[in-house]
């Protein structure tokens, strides 16, 4: 007999609503919660060594030089520049291959960037003169014929520099930006050759990065124009845990994670309509950085004796400065950049240089002493959980679309299906200034594996929806936002 009044004042205002009423999204569904681990994947992430990433990293720093200017120079010493770099690379993906019984495709992508005519461009003024560049990159294909041309890829970039990026011959240990990145895709290869996914993963190691973006710019190109259906790329450049003695400030327990909001490679109508609807943080980017967050949370969650989280940070890229994941991104792929928590710009970009006993003056140069070998192996972990997790399942669901043909309050979906085989999909939604999923349900797939169409009694104007698919093995797929 009580509970119609306190409806009606709930409903007029006289009432506090947090006592008695309820918005119509919280009121369905489930909350959401992280998967539960795959124990295949948990085992190849444990295989990942700081040990081995150490040796790693301080084969590519005896190369002196990496600057991607060195591949012209034909006085260098044997052994040194970025050519002998990159063929130890090559060796390296050609070894991991030879120990899978030949699981990988390892390719040389290798061009000739003229400046002649480019002015304007990134590297105008970092190229002066025709360079040969090579991108290494090695595919572990998929094994069902339906997806495997679906890709993840993984990246870090092994030319290096010091303060004059135009001088090919000094030394240039790029140890932390970017030793560090390149060991995480060797080491990510290493790990997942032991696996077999449906769809495709990438292990890339490019360069050029330093004179412009000039190699990720090439084999995003490249990517694009033979049709590479790449559904995620995770750029690490710098994530070495920089160990400076003395910053109290530095994280260990973290990598952030950078991600575009309107896509680059948006036209003028998808960006209008991302405007909108609100749809600013659910580029197909944001959903990987999600996705790596939730993925963080599945395999390394805080009441573990690793903790390790996927730090979200909403911009492309830090102030003033650029990276690979940009190159993808401009040919409108998803694309992320990881990093780490907090950067020391001696250690940067600079000629090494090392003060005499005694002085106060910093240490400069992108020396090996700085890496933290066990926090590389950290990300490296996460990277390979990543790829795992999204190359295992069964793609993103096609054409999903709200109808909004009509006003009410309910919302009807329509949604083409996944690639891959699906155990049920997951309608998600959030309040519109939530960055994390708060609701699902599970639906499961059209009896004929079709099109999906499906309504709920929560109103499309006070929350954002995503859909995702997911297979048996609990594998989530990225989200799509309608």
């Amino acid at each position: 007999m009580k509970i119609a009044p306190l409806i009606l004042l709930c409903a007029t205002g006289f009432a506090p609503c947090f006592m008695f009423c309820q918005a119509d999204f919280t009121q369905y569904g489930q909350k959401v919660a992280p998967p539960v681990a795959d124990p295949k994947i948990q085992r190849a992430i444990a295989s990942i060594d700081p040990a081995r990433i150490h040796q790693m990293i301080d084969k590519l720093v005896s190369f002196q030089t990496r600057n991607t200017l060195s591949s012209m120079e034909p006085d260098l010493p044997p052994g040194t520049g970025i050519q002998a770099a990159a063929d130890w690379i090559f060796s390296q993906f050609d070894e991991i291959s030879r120990q899978c019984g030949d699981c990988l495709e390892v390719k040389r992508d290798t061009f000739v960037a003229d400046p002649a005519g480019t002015a304007g461009t990134p590297w105008a003024n970092r190229i002066p003169k025709p360079t040969r560049i090579t991108n290494i990159y090695a595919i572990l294909r998929g094994t069902d014929p339906a997806q495997a041309k679906r890709m993840v890829l993984v990246t870090g970039h092994y030319d290096s520099r010091a303060s004059n990026v135009l001088d090919p011959g000094v030394f240039s240990p790029g140890a932390n930006d970017d030793a560090s990145g390149v060991a995480v895709s060797l080491e990510c290869a290493r790990a997942l050759s032991t696996m077999r996914f449906p769809s495709s993963i990438v292990f890339v190691a490019v360069a050029g990065e330093e004179q412009g973006l000039v190699g990720s710019a090439h084999l995003a190109k490249l990517a694009k124009s033979e049709g590479w259906d790449l559904e995620a790329v995770l750029n690490n450049d710098i994530v070495g845990g920089n160990t400076t003695p003395g910053d109290t400030f530095q994280l260990k327990n973290r990598v952030r994670v950078f991600s575009e909001g309107v896509p680059t490679a948006s036209t003028p109508e998808q960006a209008r309509r991302i405007r909108a609807v609100g749809g600013e943080d659910d580029s197909p980017s944001r959903q990987v950085a999600r996705a790596l967050e939730e993925i963080s949370d599945t395999y390394f969650p805080a009441s573990s004796a690793t903790p390790f989280d996927a730090w979200i940070v909403n911009r492309p890229d830090r102030y003033l400065r650029g990276g690979d994941h940009s190159s993808f991104n401009q040919e409108g792929f998803a694309a992320v950049r990881l990093t780490e928590w907090r950067e020391d710009y001696n250690h940067q970009h600079q000629t090494v240089v090392r003060p005499p006993a005694g002085s106060s003056d910093p240490v400069l140069g992108d020396l090996i002493q700085f890496v933290d070998f066990s926090y590389v192996a950290k990300v490296a972990r996460l990277n390979a959980a990543a790829l795992a997790t999204l190359a295992s399942s069964p793609g993103k669901p096609a054409k999903v679309t709200i109808d909004t043909s009509k006003l009410d309050n309910s919302t009807t979906f329509h949604w083409d299906p996944s690639p891959g085989k699906v155990d049920h999909y997951e309608l998600l939604w959030r309040d519109t200034i939530a960055f994390d999923w708060q609701y699902v349900q599970a639906v499961p797939p059209a009896p004929d594996s079709g099109p999906v169409t499906l309504t709920i009694p929560v109103s499309k104007d006070n929350v954002v929806f995503g859909v995702r698919a997911v297979d048996a093995g609990a594998h989530r797929g990225l989200v799509v936002a309608p």
